[in-house]
């Protein structure tokens, strides 16, 4: 697990680079916080992406930034593989050039689980990192009965 939030649930879960079956896997850091990837869903939708890789074409320090948080991302990966990346060749979202934007969802887990990610800390300017609660704050009283 990468993060929890306020509530104790998992935001970022954490993945090795080879899943069990052998078949690799280059998503290292997963936003599971379901409040969370509809946010990022509608900034996905509102040509999020788009916006991400203009931006990364015209401001120089914006695509310094992003290849030092992609080439953290790989660092945390071979750490979380045991040492050895099987996807060593791509970055975040499973993209190969660290300036090129796919997924949203992938560069706010990242930002969130620590690698710097200037596009995952964008997006979360613009969404709310909590929930508003009342769903998951009556989850975590429901399961604290229950192991009472």
């Amino acid at each position: 697990m990468a993060v929890r939030c306020e509530h104790g649930f998992p935001q970022v879960i954490v993945s090795p680079s080879l899943l069990e079956d052998g078949t690799p896997f280059p998503t290292v850091f997963w936003l599971t916080c379901p409040a969370l990837v509809r946010a990022v869903d509608d900034a996905e939708s509102e040509s999020g992406t788009d916006a991400w890789a203009l931006r990364l074409a015209t401001d120089v320090g914006l695509a310094e930034r992003a290849i030092e948080a992609d080439a953290a991302y790989r660092f945390a990966r071979t750490a979380e593989s045991g040492g050895t990346d099987a996807c060593e060749h791509t970055g975040v979202a499973g993209m190969r050039h660290p300036l090129r934007v796919k997924c949203l969802h992938a560069h706010v887990a990242a930002y969130l689980a620590g690698t710097g990610d200037p596009m995952g800390e964008g997006v979360l300017m613009d969404v709310a990192l909590e929930c508003d609660g009342v769903r998951c704050a009556k989850l975590a009283r429901c399961l604290k009965e229950e192991t009472a």
